[in-house]
């Protein structure tokens, strides 16, 4: 198990390394090669050239393309430290730059910004995994009954249906026409109701579209497990039905699970940008909308860092997990 935790550290290392890598291409190396000046992008399309090229030699656009890469990696591991014009400006680790329109730190903005992201895709995915696998579940128990059919039009519905649909249906129908419900978001750390009540609709919005997805794979897959050799043999030895289907066929079962999960869960802190600006929630997804509107350069490399660092976790997670469920896993 040691052996095999550490290969998986170490994997998750290097491709930490190949993805700020690949991000410092995208944002840096890119917009050069088309020909856009980031530079000007900071100081706005007004500025005088002495402005510009002070801001290049203060982010370091100038240096050799490995500098800048040293820098970036420095950056966000280390801290950096701007300089140019006669200004010197710290950046603490993890240093993802500055706004090109509020001029603050990246990386505050964001962690403002994360704690609603976080608490909408962790109570989500209890949802979706409660409810989704429950249903799958049972559908496959009951095969081409009336509750598989309408389970799995319910589900057919959920992923075909868009967020901002579902997610503006609810608003109309629970907080404006019923007023069951007060869209308003709170913060947890003002009123724990408050924060409860303006993210429920959220939750079971979001909850909606990835349950009816796990509902699917949940069903497909116990089915398949169901007809297999030692499914038959459990039965055949005499075990009652929960402890065939809770312990032997749900092990199995839940192997596609985590990993739809690990992957899921990853992007979704990373932002759920049309829940967010469906329900007006103050989190990642809305703020990378902002700056693509903005063309606000910084905040999208930080969101970008973020999700990919969340789904590169996440999936570090999950085989940890793998091995926990099925002991052949930490032989490969």
């Amino acid at each position: 198990m040691l052996a095999y935790l550490i290969r998986r550290l170490f994997a998750a290392a290097v491709m930490l390394v190949v993805i700020v890598m690949v991000v410092f291409g995208i944002f840096f190396l890119v917009p050069k090669w088309a020909g856009v000046d980031i530079a000007s992008s900071f100081v706005g399309k007004q500025a005088d050239p002495a402005a510009v090229d002070a801001v290049r030699q203060k982010l370091g656009l100038s240096d050799p393309i490995y500098s800048q890469v040293w820098q970036f990696f420095k950056g966000i591991f280390a801290g950096r430290t701007y300089s140019g014009g006669g200004d010197v400006t710290h950046c603490a680790a993890p240093c993802f730059g500055y706004s090109f329109r509020s001029e603050q730190a990246v990386w505050p903005v964001l962690t403002d910004r994360f704690p609603v992201t976080l608490g909408l895709a962790l109570g989500a995915a209890v949802l979706w995994l409660v409810f989704g696998v429950a249903a799958g579940v049972l559908s496959a128990l009951k095969r081409g009954t009336i509750w598989d059919r309408g389970a799995m039009v319910v589900a057919l519905a959920g992923v075909s249906l868009p967020i901002y649909f579902t997610g503006l249906l609810s608003l109309a129908i629970f907080a404006f026409g019923l007023k069951w419900i007060d869209a308003q978001y709170v913060p947890l750390s003002q009123s724990v109701g408050g924060w409860f009540g303006g993210m429920i609709l959220p939750w079971i919005t979001l909850a909606f579209l990835y349950a009816a997805m796990y509902a699917r794979i949940t069903r497909a897959t116990m089915l398949e497990i169901l007809g297999e050799d030692y499914i038959r043999t459990a039965r055949a030895k005499g075990l009652t039905e929960p402890v065939v289907i809770g312990k032997h066929a749900m092990r199995s079962t839940m192997t596609p699970i985590l990993t739809m999960l690990g992957m899921d869960l990853g992007a979704l802190i990373g932002g759920a940008i049309l829940t967010e600006s469906t329900f007006n929630l103050p989190g990642l997804g809305r703020a990378v909308l902002d700056a693509i509107r903005n063309q606000d350069l910084p905040i999208i490399l930080g969101v970008t860092l973020i999700t990919s660092l969340a789904v590169l976790l996440a999936n570090l997670v999950v085989d940890i997990l793998y091995a926990v469920i099925d002991p052949r896993v930490r032989l490969s």
